[in-house]
């Protein structure tokens, strides 16, 4: 069922979608060579708990996930792009990390990624970063009362496809609200002008992923971490925003922190 939230509640979510962009910086900021994936989620769980903030993660168990996820934070590195659980690893120079993290504040969900590269970058996994980044900010500025969710899906796709990388429709954005998976579903690829009409109140979440060389995932032993078919790199951005007769309010920004 798609729910429509009235102005106040899109106000009662502020408070989760400001944690979940502080968070995001902070592990940003400390994450660096020789960091161990686990060491992220520990430090994800001590910031959710200072929070009095509550994981969406930690007891997930869709139909898709082996088992309940068990950790509060999402860590894809390199040919894994989502879904990443965090293991005994420590991060090597050069390599494509992302974080996907999602809480309850009040009983309101946030959900946020972002890519970034450890040590020394490869100049296509910094391309590619940046397209998920421009494909997010032009499916924030189409997000707008009177255009429809395929205006959105369109939007993403034409940017990933102008840039050469391929689509994979299986997993893409969500409505956001009590719970951390909504309706309607926002794939990345669509036709305009098509789908559910985009309405005050309507909050989403908006991630285009992308795979340098393919659309094809595979999953891991671990039941959850999702990689390219053909080993290539994948990076991930993702917001969440409500729209409004205004215009969309990215609720999970990260641009007052003095970080994109």
């Amino acid at each position: 069922m798609i729910e429509l939230r009235t102005p106040a509640e899109i106000e009662a979510m502020r408070p989760a979608g400001r944690f979940v962009a502080e968070t995001l910086a902070t592990l940003r900021d400390e994450t660096a060579v020789g960091t161990n994936l686990l060491a992220i989620d520990r430090r994800a769980h001590d910031l959710i708990r200072r929070a009095g903030a509550e994981s969406c993660y930690i007891d997930y168990h869709p139909s898709f996930g082996a088992r309940p996820f068990g950790k509060v934070i999402c860590t894809s590195v390199n040919d894994a792009v989502l879904h990443g659980l965090p293991f005994d690893y420590a991060l090597r120079d050069g390599d494509l990390v992302s974080l996907d993290f999602a809480v309850a504040v009040d009983g309101w969900v946030a959900d946020s990624a972002i890519s970034f590269v450890v040590g020394t970058p490869r100049d296509e996994d910094l391309a590619l970063i940046d397209t998920t980044q421009r494909a997010l900010d032009a499916a924030i500025a189409a997000a707008v009362v009177g255009n429809r969710i395929g205006d959105i899906s369109h939007t993403i796709a034409g940017i990933a496809h102008a840039d050469g990388y391929e689509i994979n429709t299986d997993f893409g954005g969500h409505g956001v609200g009590r719970v951390m998976h909504g309706d309607p579903h926002v794939p990345n690829d669509g036709k305009a002008g098509r789908g559910y009409p985009l309405r005050a109140g309507l909050v989403l979440a908006l991630e285009p992923w992308f795979l340098q060389t393919t659309d094809e995932l595979v999953t891991d032993p671990d039941g959850w971490t999702l990689r390219s078919a053909d080993g290539s790199r994948g990076a991930h951005s993702e917001h969440t925003i409500a729209i409004t007769d205004d215009g969309p309010i990215v609720l999970t920004d990260r641009s007052f922190l003095g970080v994109d």
